[in-house]
C-alpha cells in the first residue's frame, strides 16, 4: 500500500486542489485494504483510527486551514462530512474485534493468542458488508467533489 498525502491549503491553485480530492479518495481505498487484509488474516501496523477526526482523510477533512467547504460548498462538504461519520461509527466495530485488547479472554491472553475466533470474524465480516456500501456512497460523494472542483473557474482557487 503506498501513501498518500491529502493537504488542501489556501493558496493551492485548481490543479493541486483537484489532486488533493484524488489523494483523500486514493487515502480511503487505502483504508479499505486495511480492511480487507484483516479479514484474511493479515497482520496490519498502524491499522486506521477509529475516530473521525484522526484518520488521515479526517485530518483532511476537518483541517481548520484548508479550504475545502468553500471550494465544494456547504451541501457537498456536508454530505461528505456525513458519510464520513457514518463510515467511522460502522468501522469502529470492526477495529474493537480486531485492536480491542479487553476484549480478549484471559485464556486468549495467557495463551498469547491473537486470533479471533470464529464468532467475533463472522460479525466482522458481516460489518464490513455493510460498511462497503457506505465506502460507495463516500467514494460516489468523492467523485462528485472532484467533478464540481474540476469545472470551477481558477479564480476560485486564489
Amino acid at each position: 500500500m503506498h501513501k498518500t498525502f491529502i493537504n488542501i491549503r489556501l493558496d493551492m491553485n485548481k490543479e493541486q486542489t483537484i489532486e488533493s480530492i484524488d489523494n483523500a479518495r486514493k487515502a480511503h481505498i487505502a483504508q479499505m485494504e486495511k480492511i480487507e487484509a484483516l479479514l484474511r488474516g493479515k497482520k496490519v501496523e498502524n491499522p486506521t483510527a477509529p475516530e473521525k477526526t484522526k484518520c488521515q482523510f479526517g485530518k483532511w477533512l476537518y483541517d481548520e486551514d484548508n479550504h475545502v467547504k468553500d471550494i465544494l460548498g456547504s451541501q457537498f462538504y456536508s454530505n461528505i462530512e456525513i458519510l464520513h461519520a457514518r463510515w467511522h461509527e460502522e468501522y469502529s466495530r470492526i477495529f474493537n474485534i480486531f485492536f480491542k485488547e479487553e476484549k480478549k479472554s484471559f485464556l486468549s491472553k495467557l495463551l498469547a493468542s491473537s486470533k479471533i475466533d470464529e464468532m467475533e470474524m463472522d460479525k466482522a465480516r458481516l460489518y464490513h458488508s455493510e460498511l462497503k456500501v457506505t465506502t460507495e456512497e463516500l467514494l460516489k460523494a468523492l467523485g462528485s467533489s472532484y467533478r464540481r472542483a474540476s469545472a470551477l473557474s481558477e479564480s476560485k482557487f486564489r
